[in-house]
């Protein structure tokens, strides 16, 4: 197997800014700012803060709003009408 061809495979903490949550995974990134947090199990890990997780994100939380209630054909055809027909 050729040698410095995968990236660095490692536990990191990701934390979300807007929930104020945090939780340990394993992954590929890295952080830009290489900043570390303390865990809770004592060990220091590298922190990548994001800005969306799903204690934030409105389809997770149950707060998602239904934009469109028609459907999208219905919305183009009071839109912009039937065109005559046999123009191209």
């Amino acid at each position: 197997m050729k040698s410095d061809l995968h990236p660095e495979y490692g536990p990191v903490v990701f934390r979300d800014s807007t929930a104020g949550t945090a939780f340990l995974s394993r992954s590929t990134a890295v952080s830009r700012a290489r900043s570390t947090v303390e865990w809770e199990d004592g060990n220091t890990y590298p922190v990548i803060d994001v800005d969306v997780s799903s204690a934030s994100h409105p389809f997770w939380t149950g707060r998602a709003r239904v934009l469109d209630s028609e459907g999208r054909v219905e919305k183009f055809r009071r839109r912009y009408g039937q065109r005559p027909s046999g123009r191209s």
